[in-house]
């Protein structure tokens, strides 16, 4: 088997790509380990960037994240429950969208689909070959054969846990890590939103937040010790936490329900450098990690896709190999400073163990400075809503 571009990963990273490449004239083929169930099946964030959106758009694949997603021009900030709102169009002049990860993906398979697109799922012993040279593989196992992939490129949208990483040698590769000593405790409900817009709120208890996937769908999280476990939080315990975390004014009006799931998720900041290799670019959470805090983590792998797609389609249709030899340099720009804005946030919203109370207090001041000052919220909404992708045309 042989393609232009072979793309490890079947997440949204990898079908964006995929999608992109296809309207470019690029082949490609994606190979997943997971079923396509069970991709669908992972319940992640849905804040995105206006970039993002218009990627969606350019991809093919935003007629319903147009007609179902929700448009937020702000958002709430609280501390000692009392809460006061971000306009992010009023600081900046844009908006961000709230629509699922899992609808996103939904909708590139779809497409992928629609275009005869090879997905090969359930994919195992991958192995990435000769990627330091002008003619790479990819060798694996697929329904209980050992099969061949040539290729000229591997895009690595595999995950934090994948191979593609694994593959750039140790000499090469550094990796710069911060993890945070608590989770996030999420459940998700069939109830009305607890706000018209996301509530972030800072509490001496821990951090609480609560969001929404659709108008009788709300996702709602609490920070909480990483020795927990989800079967020790009943519903009524969950929703006790809460309201005494959010802002008095939501808890007045919150509807509660039946959990439809519950999860913790660690938290930690990770990136890995350089996300190029020889043959082998690195996209999404195979090469960093942020905190949910900041909204970043889909918005950071529809930018790195960004940068690719516009690199290869240099390299195919142009002959000009720039944008795939400064891909590396241009992603990781982009990368740390949202890095920087979601370690900002987590720092400013969490209870962390050695803080006190000398460290609360900062934290409420810092917030009630938030609150009174029209330059400080104007650089929350510029980095919340998002940088532009291409503000970082070149890496001086």
């Amino acid at each position: 088997m042989r393609t232009q571009v072979a793309i490890i990963g079947g997440g949204p990273a990898g079908l964006l790509l995929s999608q992109l490449l296809y309207k470019s004239g690029i082949d490609s083929v994606i190979l997943e380990r997971q079923s396509e169930e069970y991709v669908l099946g992972r319940i992640r964030a849905g804040v995105l960037e206006w970039d993002t959106v218009e990627l969606l758009r350019k991809a093919g694949v935003g007629d319903r994240m147009d007609a179902e997603g929700m448009v937020h021009d702000g958002s709430i900030l609280s501390s000692k429950n009392r809460s006061f709102r971000i306009d992010f169009k009023q600081s900046v002049g844009k908006s961000v969208m709230v629509y699922g990860q899992t609808e996103v993906t939904r909708d590139l398979y779809n497409a992928r689909r629609e275009m005869n697109g090879i997905v090969l799922h359930n994919v195992e012993n991958v192995e990435l070959k000769d990627l330091d040279r002008d003619a790479p593989y990819v060798t694996f196992t697929h329904e209980g054969q050992g099969k061949r992939l040539d290729c000229d490129f591997v895009a690595g949208c595999d995950g934090f846990h994948g191979v593609s990483r694994k593959s750039i040698p140790s000499n090469v590769l550094t990796e710069f890590e911060r993890v945070y000593p608590f989770g996030w405790l999420g459940m998700l409900s069939e109830t009305p939103p607890a706000g018209e817009e996301l509530i972030y709120a800072q509490h001496e208890r821990g951090f609480a937040l609560a969001s929404m996937r659709h108008a009788n769908l709300s996702r709602y999280y609490l920070q909480v010790p990483l020795t927990e476990k989800p079967d020790d939080w009943s519903d009524g315990a969950f929703w006790e936490e809460l309201k005494r975390r959010l802002p008095t004014s939501a808890v007045d009006t919150l509807i509660t329900g039946p959990s439809i799931e519950k999860s913790i998720a660690p938290l930690r900041s990770f990136i890995a450098e350089p996300m190029r290799w020889g043959r082998l670019f690195l996209c999404g959470d195979a090469a960093h990690i942020v905190p949910p805090t900041g909204a970043k983590g889909l918005n950071l792998a529809a930018s790195d896709v960004f940068y690719l797609h516009r690199g290869l389609e240099s390299f195919y249709l142009n002959n000009d190999n720039q944008g795939i030899e400064t891909y590396s340099e241009i992603a990781l720009k982009r990368v740390w400073h949202s890095v920087r804005f979601s370690w900002s946030m987590t720092t400013l919203l969490h209870r962390f163990p050695e803080m006190g109370d000398f460290g609360q207090r900062i934290q409420e001041s810092e917030l009630e400075y938030l609150q009174h000052s029209e330059a400080a919220q104007k650089s929350l909404a510029e980095n919340y809503v998002g940088l532009p992708f291409d503000n970082t045309k070149s890496a001086s």
